[in-house]
């Protein structure tokens, strides 16, 4: 019987594999924005446990399985493999994520002041949720600059970031507890 490991010891000397062969330093700027991407998905994931909405708990995990797209694109050597199309983010996920926006935003009080983050423990996770999101988008800039990147990931995380920002004021107002800069 063969015994089954999750190790493989083939990154022990800090180097990885891109999909299409290519062997990178664990460095690499595409192994930044892809980890910073699994990070978000990961708070995502923490997040969901503390929003009590139904309906924005299925949107978030629609945004977790769309991250694992992103993250296989941006582990892709783009430069010398075509990313399949199950791999690429289109207009109709951005419209997806325009539309529950604007749900969203149709349930919120006007913002004439800066908002704090905070304000209730899903409302923390939320922000938490939008600057990695920001971060990551930084990152998949920086790959951007040296390979190509579809542009409609790029237009997703910042939309992305926008969304948690939604999402943050949402869970403020229904805990009644959001914070304003003073």
């Amino acid at each position: 019987m063969t015994k089954s490991t999750i190790y493989t010891k083939t990154g022990d000397k800090g180097k990885t594999s891109l999909v299409g062969g290519k062997r990178v330093d664990k460095t690499h700027i595409r192994l930044d924005a892809y980890g910073t991407v699994d990070e978000l998905n990961s708070f995502i994931g923490l997040l969901i446990c503390e929003v009590k909405d139904e309906e924005l708990n299925e949107f978030l995990f629609y945004i977790q399985n769309k991250l694992f797209v992103v993250g296989s694109y941006l582990a892709t050597e783009t430069e010398a493999v075509t990313p399949q199309s199950a791999v690429i983010i289109t207009e109709k996920d951005i419209e997806a994520l325009e539309t529950m926006m604007d749900l969203m935003d149709e349930k919120l009080p006007k913002l004439s002041r800066f908002i704090l983050p905070g304000g209730s423990e899903s409302a923390a996770r939320a922000h938490i949720c939008r600057t990695v999101c920001r971060r990551a988008e930084r990152n998949v800039y920086k790959v951007a600059n040296e390979f190509p990147i579809h542009e409609m990931i790029l237009i997703f995380l910042n939309r992305l970031s926008d969304f948690f920002f939604l999402t943050a004021r949402l869970e403020s107002l229904r805990t009644g507890k959001e914070m304003y800069w003073e």
